[in-house]
């Protein structure tokens, strides 16, 4: 297993603050650092290049990246401020988000070993790094890295649909797989079924879009082909980072693999393994993906 994936974006604390509690819990997070995280616990050789401030938030991001074992680059700022989420937990264990957010790095050095590059999130949306981060997709995908993102669409930072539409669709078009799940799509695609959106998707230039579907499990769309899959059964604690440790297993595939899948076995199988580590983290407070051995185990 030597394939490298980088992952660039943000880490940030969420503020967790569940329906009816009087105490707000501070947890280490931000979609692409989880993703990240979700990979070093597979086994995965991985890169993330993130920024963090000199405050509080930012000590909490430099220590818990620390305990991971994580090979982090933390890449000069424009600004001296780490991200803090508000994340208000329904009774249901989903999340939503208030952002105090700043995005802009200087410069992204990407290891030159890296076979897959992923990003996402506030990265490809809060400007003036989401321009930065599209051009270095572009850049990779030109050069042959496999290019990956997850949309986890944020209207709390971008609450114009348009714009977060057109926003999507130049993501769309720098990658060869995008992930999105069916409320991004919802949102984006108003009374659209997530297949439909898929596709609309798909046509903008990636080679694969996967929807995950919460409960009922995730679909992949291809040029050729539609394929889903049912989710584990499982008890619910929150539902926070469960797309962050499906998406890592999905970029662990693909480095295992060498390319993404696109025959409806590979698919099926890669979903299946994707929906179960998913489901595992759905079992645990906050982001806390499976190692490669609980998830093997299942």
């Amino acid at each position: 297993m030597t394939a490298r994936v980088t992952v660039v974006g943000e880490a940030l604390v969420d503020l967790l603050w569940k329906t009816g509690a009087r105490d707000v819990h501070a947890a280490p997070g931000g979609s692409p650092a989880n993703v990240a995280v979700g990979l070093r616990r597979l086994g995965r050789p991985t890169t993330l290049l993130t920024s963090w401030g000199e405050d509080p938030p930012g000590e909490l991001v430099r220590a818990h990246l620390a305990e991971t074992g994580l090979t982090v680059r933390r890449v000069p700022a424009d600004t001296d401020r780490t991200i803090v989420a508000l994340a208000y937990l329904g009774v249901d264990g989903a999340a939503r988000y208030d952002f105090l957010a700043s995005w802009d790095p200087r410069e992204l050095p990407v290891p030159e070993d890296t076979a897959v590059l992923h990003t996402g999130s506030l990265a490809v949306v809060i400007e003036p790094g989401a321009s930065r981060v599209l051009e270095l997709c572009r850049q990779r995908r030109a050069a042959g890295t496999t290019v990956a993102a997850d949309l986890n669409v944020r209207p709390a930072v971008q609450p114009d649909r348009g714009a977060y539409l057109e926003a999507a669709r130049r993501l769309a078009a720098s990658v060869d797989v995008l992930k999105a799940s069916d409320e991004d799509l919802a949102w984006l695609f108003p009374g659209t079924e997530p297949a439909d959106a898929a596709r609309t998707l798909l046509a903008a230039g990636p080679r694969l879009v996967v929807v995950t579907l919460g409960a009922r499990g995730a679909l992949a769309v291809t040029s050729g082909h539609e394929v889903g899959v049912a989710a584990p059964a499982v008890t619910v604690v929150d539902t926070i980072g469960a797309g962050d440790t499906f998406q890592a297993a999905l970029l662990d595939s693909i480095a295992e693999r060498g390319a993404p899948p696109v025959a409806p076995d590979e698919l099926s199988t890669v979903l299946r393994r994707c929906a179960t580590a998913a489901a595992i983290t759905c079992t645990r407070i906050g982001a806390d993906p499976p190692t490669r051995e609980e998830l093997g185990a299942l």
